[in-house]
C-alpha cells in the first residue's frame, strides 16, 4: 500500500467521527459544552498541547504518568 492509496476522510467524515466521539465519551450536553467552550475561547489546540505536555521533561516521564492514570482507571 502506496502513499497514494490512503483514503483522506472528507471534512464530514471528521466530524461525524469526532462528534460520535464526544457524544459516546462525554454525553450530548458536555459534547455540546465542550464545542462552545472551545469555539468561545478560540482554543488552539498546537499552543494546548505544547503547554499540557510541557510539565513532562522526557517522554518515558510522560508515558510513566499515563500508565499511572490508566491503572488508577481515570480515563474517559
Amino acid at each position: 500500500m502506496g502513499i497514494n492509496d490512503v483514503k483522506i476522510p472528507s471534512t464530514m467524515e471528521i466530524l461525524n467521527k469526532g462528534m460520535k466521539c464526544l457524544t459516546e465519551h462525554l454525553g450530548v450536553v458536555e459534547a455540546e459544552y465542550f464545542i462552545s467552550a472551545v469555539k468561545r475561547e478560540n482554543f488552539d489546540y498546537t499552543e494546548w498541547r505544547k503547554s499540557a505536555f510541557n510539565e513532562y521533561k522526557s517522554l518515558k516521564e510522560l508515558l510513566d504518568d499515563a500508565e499511572r492514570t490508566l491503572k488508577k482507571g481515570n480515563v474517559g
